[in-house]
């Protein structure tokens, strides 16, 4: 149920809630309403197509992972993340799940949740995780567009290959079709690379999600309507064609797009005319087209989802948003920019990472690529202001693999078993050191043992510290662990 507030006090935050327990929907919204406006939904199909009856798209989301059909597993809430980002790609998701364990919460987090909290949970905590999230979106908002050109950041092959394409591109009246996937940084190389950093800086840059509103209302939103032309057409209406004027329209998951709608599309890039709906005057558009998508729009093609002229039309100019994974060092230039930004923003210490954090930092693979990358700093700017995050703490955050613990090879079981022969010449040579009555220290032993398989390991590894945990039978969160106590101790 959709609560409205009233008209004279300000619009309150929108806050979508998705659990397939009636009651926990109804305690939710009655303990959450002072603060929200609260819409819920008890499945992932009836809430993306109640997000599209919505006048305005939620800032927030709480969703559960077990949804039905498959209520005791995380499926269905892992695919509704994905989609809401997709249809909303600034919306905060706190995931509010029984299915709490931490392979979960940390996959959560790498489709793009901003948290994740086990249940039961009090309302009190759940309004400040919920008021913390939308701070952190707010920070976001508030940005100056024209300072988006700055999170191109990076020096990479990628990065600079990515950086003269932008340069290319930015000027020309052609239009531009920019492919990655999701969480990649798309709409931040549109406005910020192609657009705030043109010539075209000062005329308007409009984003339009086809993904994010019901297909029977893309054409009214685009091209604009007439009074009357449908049984809501009370007044008549421009469209995003006609208010991007000599600017630029942004079009985000354009694979979205139906098939009769691309063929519309595909005359107003060819001549520039298109119609408002219930009108027969021709009007006219000079903005220029920029598109984005995570799909592989040449098989959408070929499985006859998408018209191959307007595919060819809309990528006469194409770009491809890099990864992170193939970024590099990049990640660290991503980590101090964002740290300092969100440490600024909520006038906190900004967090140092350890070494072996950085290892890891370094080693991970960011599966979410940039927004992971940023929801990640904006958890350990919350939890560890102006503190030294150890590997531990970091992995938390991290979409890590359980690595599986050393199992024994035939060939490895014969190194045990000549191992255990030799453990009668180890207790000799113990027993020989203890008579001696020097001083004798066993932590220490212990230590530079351990140090030196450890060294051996990562040398034997080429610094893979995943293949170094495998071969000492260990998980590498442990051996983080260990190398993290190892270097406080020299």
């Amino acid at each position: 149920m959709l609560t409205s507030p009233a008209s004279s006090l300000p619009e309150k935050t929108l806050l979508l809630i998705v659990d397939d327990d009636a009651l926990i929907c109804d305690t939710l919204s009655f303990s959450l309403s002072p603060n929200f406006e609260v819409v819920t939904s008890h499945s992932r199909p009836h809430c993306l197509q109640l997000l599209r009856q919505l006048r305005r798209l939620p800032a927030l989301a709480l969703v559960d992972l077990g949804l039905a059909p498959l209520p005791h597993r995380p499926d269905e809430g892992f695919a509704l993340i994905a989609e809401l980002l997709k249809i909303a790609p600034k919306m905060r998701i706190v995931v509010l799940s029984g299915q709490n364990d931490d392979g979960n919460a940390r996959h959560a987090r790498t489709l793009g949740a901003a948290d994740f909290i086990a249940k039961p949970c009090s309302p009190g905590d759940l309004q400040q995780v919920l008021k913390g999230a939308l701070t952190f979106r707010a920070l976001d908002e508030r940005r100056n567009p024209e300072e988006s050109g700055s999170l191109l950041i990076g020096n990479s092959p990628a990065m600079q290959k990515l950086r003269v394409q932008v340069e290319q591109y930015a000027d020309l009246p052609f239009p531009v079709l920019i492919e990655g996937e999701s969480g990649s940084g798309k709409e931040v190389i549109a406005s910020g690379g192609l657009h705030y950093d043109t010539k075209r800086r000062h005329l308007p840059f409009l984003a339009l999600n086809c993904a994010a509103i019901s297909p029977n209302l893309v054409e009214a939103t685009l091209f604009g309507y007439a009074r009357g032309a449908f049984t809501d057409a009370i007044t008549m209406k421009a469209g995003y064609f006609e208010d991007a004027a000599d600017g630029t329209l942004f079009l985000d998951e354009i694979g979205e797009l139906a098939l009769d709608l691309q063929a519309k599309l595909l005359r107003v890039l060819e001549n520039g005319e298109y119609q408002r709906v219930g009108e027969t005057r021709k009007r006219s558009s000079r903005a220029r087209i920029i598109t984005a998508t995570n799909r592989d729009l040449r098989k959408e093609v070929k499985a006859s989802n998408f018209r191959a002229d307007l595919y060819h039309r809309l990528s006469v100019c194409a770009i491809v948003a890099p990864p992170l994974r193939e970024m590099g060092e990049d990640r660290f230039l991503l980590l101090d920019h964002f740290r300092q930004h969100y440490a600024a923003q909520t006038r906190r210490q900004p967090f140092t990472l350890s070494a072996a954090a950085e290892d890891l930092w370094r080693s991970y693979s960011f599966p979410g690529n940039v927004r992971e990358l940023r929801n990640i700093v904006i958890r350990l700017t919350t939890r560890h202001p102006g503190q030294i995050v150890a590997a531990a703490a970091l992995a938390v955050e991290l979409d890590l693999p359980d690595e599986p613990l050393f199992v024994a090879t035939p060939a490895s079981t014969a190194t045990a078993t000549a191992a255990a022969t030799t453990g009668e010449d180890f207790l000799a040579a113990a027993l020989q050191r203890l008579r001696q009555r020097e001083p004798f220290h066993l932590d220490r032993l212990l230590d530079a043992t351990e140090r030196g398989y450890i060294e051996a390991a990562l040398q034997l590894a080429h610094g893979n510290v995943s293949q170094a945990a495998r071969l000492l039978g260990i998980h590498r969160t442990t051996l983080y662990n260990r190398m993290e106590s190892s270097a406080q101790e020299q």
